[in-house]
């Protein structure tokens, strides 16, 4: 009896120490797979692999570091729960068979702001990769295509994005929640889903039903709004409604025009935030919202939209005819206005020249017939600052050179 005692037990050892290599040595196959693939776009590193006999692989300490941040995200315990020992084996060994059933938990998610978060945050100049206007616009200085960065996050007190992530794979779909800290959380409920390792691209056509989205700011949309209209000069109803211009300008670029419910729904959702639930076809164009012709007869539903629980009726996107060809105007007329060398005034000069004004009164006028007055403070090759006297101090306003129209210095009448 002590024998077979014995034996039971060695053999309960040497298969927990059979499964806990396999997991360990698979999983170092897949995370090296896995970090190869990446290699164009970031780095991975797996952290301390942990398992349970339950069927549960723990990775501890893992992180990414995308080429295009600065700033790692961290995650401080990342599990994935396949239901059983064999379950997770099979998954490791084989990643396209998956069990029916899994759940992925990351807690201790983090990724702290810098300044200089985003290497192209301000260079995009107000443009998508295509060219276009940009859709989101949320300008947070005078000069209209300075939109909102990490370094104005970090102005209002967010240091860091820190956070939990819940992805299950049930039988029935697919859910997800991401819950973060003070900047709101995202819940997705996709039925019929089926996620594909192998082939990302796969996950989205893995089903013809809708994906249910709830988007819930924490507040997050009142600090952004009183901020940045403060940081443009503007009362927030003014910011708004110029953030608002810049979804009809992106989407009137592409041949859409919104509705009036959506435009008043987005501009309330910049000023209030609060709880927005959607209905999102993730492979239809525009995922999902519907586009009307005009001239058609019968027109489709609106978009199925609700705010903080009640539904928002007529939410759709409608073509606009082709626009007439482009007529070439003449060239600007520059005036050439007589200097009084004894009067001193505002006198226009080239805004290729305005390094040789540093230190003078400025008066700058932007894309948007915003006037910038102040001091001029710095000029590089691709935008100048200008100082501002504000509650008794000196603020500086970065403008890019591009964004300005005119360029006004307040001098004697010859040039000096």
């Amino acid at each position: 009896m002590k024998r077979l005692l014995t034996l039971l037990i060695v053999l309960a050892l040497l298969t927990f120490a059979a499964f806990k290599g396999a997991v360990w040595w698979l999983t170092d196959q897949r995370m090296a797979e896995a970090r190869l693939a990446l290699d164009d776009y970031g780095v991975l590193e797996r952290g301390t692999v942990g398992s349970g006999m339950d069927g549960r692989l723990i990775l501890t300490n893992a992180r990414w570091q995308d080429f295009r941040l600065t700033q790692s995200l961290e995650s401080g315990r990342l599990e994935f729960d396949a239901g059983s020992p064999l379950a997770l084996l099979t998954a490791l060994a084989d990643p396209d068979n998956l069990p029916g059933q899994w759940s992925l938990r990351a807690e201790g998610l983090g990724l702290v702001l810098d300044a200089n978060m985003f290497r192209n945050w301000v260079t995009a100049e107000g443009t998508s990769v295509e060219g276009d206007p940009a859709l989101l616009v949320l300008p947070c200085a005078p000069d209209p295509r300075q939109q909102l960065g990490s370094g104005d996050l970090m102005r209002m007190g967010i240091t860091g994005l820190a956070g939990e992530l819940l992805v299950q794979q049930r039988t029935t779909g697919v859910s997800a929640e991401l819950n973060t800290a003070g900047t709101g959380s995202v819940e997705v409920d996709w039925p019929g889903a089926r996620i594909d390792l192998i082939t990302p691209a796969d996950t989205l056509a893995s089903s013809d039903e809708p994906m249910a989205v709830i988007l819930r700011d924490g507040g997050l949309m009142r600090r952004i709004a009183a901020y940045c209209s403060r940081e443009a000069g503007l009362d927030t109803m003014e910011w708004a409604r110029r953030a608002t211009e810049a979804l009809e300008q992106g989407l009137s670029a592409r041949g859409l025009a919104a509705s009036e419910q959506l435009l008043a729904l987005y501009r309330q959702w910049l000023l209030e935030g609060g709880e927005l639930s959607l209905a999102i076809e993730p492979s239809e164009p525009w995922l999902g919202i519907p586009v009307r012709d005009p001239d058609a007869e019968g027109q489709e539903a609106g978009w199925q939209v609700a705010y903080n629980g009640a539904g928002v009726p007529d939410i759709y996107l409608e073509a606009l005819p082709p626009a007439p060809e482009p007529v070439d105007e003449a060239a600007e007329a520059s005036a050439d206005t007589r200097e009084n060398p004894a009067v001193a005034g505002w006198y226009a000069e080239p805004v290729a020249t305005a390094s040789r004004w540093i230190g003078r009164p400025v008066r700058v006028t932007l894309s948007n017939d915003n006037v910038v007055e102040g001091r001029l403070v710095s000029v590089s090759e691709r935008e100048l600052e200008v100082a501002r006297v504000v509650a008794g101090g000196e603020v500086a306003y970065p403008m890019l050179l591009s964004a300005v129209s005119g360029f006004e210095v307040w001098r004697r009448g010859r040039s000096e």
